[in-house]
């Protein structure tokens, strides 16, 4: 059976925390990703903050007019980890609240992909149906999948982490055709600015602006020959359908 493929987006200020206080991804970034994602007709899911969204609400409507759908990224981009239950409800629904405004929005991914179980619960509070906040990169996946969370909400995995879409193409086909279905892929606007030259972190600036695009285009052309189906992440919590 081909293999389901979520492209995914976390829509955020640039490279936080290292650039958090600028959004030239938003602003340089979105229009061009959303051309590949036409051109290649991928649907996407985007995990936007609140407070991007009420800065650049129209760049939230042209994803969403494009057909993509809008997810949860949190308020302010916060760390759920760092706050308490009270700083949690708060956020989720600030952001709930600001990106209900555009679109539908039943799912969720944490900053950082970091989540506490105990904030599983106020997501169902707050109406959401799926999260993305585990990464199986990430040592957490393995320690939680051992023991059932608390929580009836469909849990999925991104499986590789975002600079690993602009390797070289010999390593990151061979990646991507080790992954096991639903493949959860996901990319940030400020990948598509050249931060090549800058103090960013180097997993941070390689390969970024027109050849990231480029590793973007490449990645989803190799996974389409490999006979992939694209879908949102609500569409893969009902398998597909």
């Amino acid at each position: 059976m081909p293999p389901l493929v979520c492209f995914t987006v976390d829509y955020e200020p640039d490279c936080p925390p290292y650039r958090s206080d600028t959004h030239r991804g938003v602003e340089e970034g979105t229009a061009p990703l959303l051309d590949v994602l036409r051109e290649a007709g991928v649907p996407a899911t985007f995990f936007s903050t609140g407070e991007v969204a009420e800065r650049y609400p129209d760049a939230i409507r042209a994803i969403v007019g494009a057909g993509h759908e809008l997810g949860c990224h949190g308020h302010t981009h916060r760390r759920f980890d760092a706050m308490t239950a009270a700083e949690a409800r708060d956020e989720l629904a600030a952001s709930s609240a600001v990106l209900r405004r555009f679109a539908a929005v039943d799912a969720f991914r944490a900053p950082n992909l970091a989540l506490p179980d105990a904030c599983l619960p106020l997501l169902e509070e707050a109406g959401y149906a799926l999260d993305s906040s585990h990464a199986k990169y990430k040592a957490p996946y393995w320690r939680d999948r051992r023991r059932p969370a608390p929580t009836r909400l469909a849990r999925i995995p991104a499986s590789l982490t975002s600079s690993a879409l602009r390797l070289p193409r010999a390593l990151r086909d061979a990646w991507l055709a080790s992954l096991a279905s639903p493949v959860v892929l996901f990319v940030h606007p400020w990948e598509f600015v050249d931060w090549r030259g800058t103090d960013l972190r180097l997993d941070c600036r390689f390969r970024t602006g027109a050849p990231a695009l480029a590793c973007m285009r490449s990645a989803l052309d190799f996974l389409r020959g490999r006979g992939a189906r694209f879908v949102t992440m609500r569409e893969a919590a009902r398998g597909g359908a």
